[in-house]
């Protein structure tokens, strides 16, 4: 698709800020503690058949693998497939859409997306029918997305139309809408709003155009706030949406 080829050369062009920004060691720490512990809650991961898809260069990877893990990355760009190879040498990296993939029917136990559907918010249908069908009877879709309904996303759409670090095609998903055009091959087993000043100013830092210098001395203090944060955090507070599904029984 046209906006697939857009995001694949946008993503080529800016891949050594976005590994130096969402991939350094106050990154890693914000998406250990604030994104993965509750997203993967309740899931062993140990010899479990994992596909990293929209992957990047393996952001998530590395928290896979820890827990047990084999892990196959998926991506459009064959930049970031071959960088995601690069720095997994024990994982397997494929340069392909998420819309459609070489896979064999109920492949993986589980799917994982880090901000990802958002690039595509116009093929959703496509890529969660896709991931159904590659996933085994009861694995899990676990993703995480910028999520409509938010004071955030309010300014989000703005800076996605004047920032040249996003493309046309970006924006917010709809997580209600998602969940009832999925109703038939997935349950919903969590959703999870997060997101405050750390999500902006660590994990974001690349959007801000902070210097990562800058980062390292206020990442600390901006965890502190995060957390305490979290139990009022909602939907209209936040910036991020973590769901874990799990494919039913029986689905198309």
């Amino acid at each position: 698709m046209a906006v697939e080829r857009t995001q694949d050369q946008h993503f080529d062009e800016i891949l050594s800020d976005y590994e130096a920004h969402y991939d350094d060691r106050y990154s890693q720490i914000y998406r250990q503690k604030f994104l993965y512990a509750p997203l993967f809650a309740g899931i062993n991961f140990k010899g479990m058949n994992v596909l990293e898809a929209m992957c990047g260069s393996g952001q998530t990877t590395a928290y896979l693998l820890g827990e047990g893990a084999h892990v196959t990355g998926l991506d459009i760009s064959p930049q970031s497939a071959a960088r995601f190879s690069q720095r997994w040498p024990s994982c397997r990296g494929i340069a392909s859409s998420i819309l459609q993939t070489d896979f064999e029917d109920n492949t993986f136990d589980c799917v994982v997306i880090i901000g990802g559907l958002h690039h595509v918010p116009q093929s959703l249908e496509i890529v969660t029918k896709e991931i159904c069908r590659i996933l085994k009877p009861g694995g899990f879709f676990c993703f995480g997305e910028p999520h409509r309904g938010s004071f955030f996303d309010l300014i989000r759409r703005f800076w996605y139309r004047h920032d040249t670090l996003f493309t046309d095609s970006e924006e917010a998903i709809d997580i209600g809408a998602l969940q009832k055009t999925n109703s038939a091959r997935f349950r919903v087993l969590k959703e999870i709003y997060t997101g405050n000043i750390a999500y902006l100013l660590v994990l974001n830092s690349l959007i801000f155009r902070v210097s990562l210098s800058f980062k390292k001395i206020y990442s600390p203090s901006l965890f502190i706030l995060e957390k305490m944060l979290a139990p009022f955090s909602g939907k209209i507070t936040t910036c991020f949406a973590l769901c874990q599904w799990q494919k039913v029984e029986e689905s198309d």
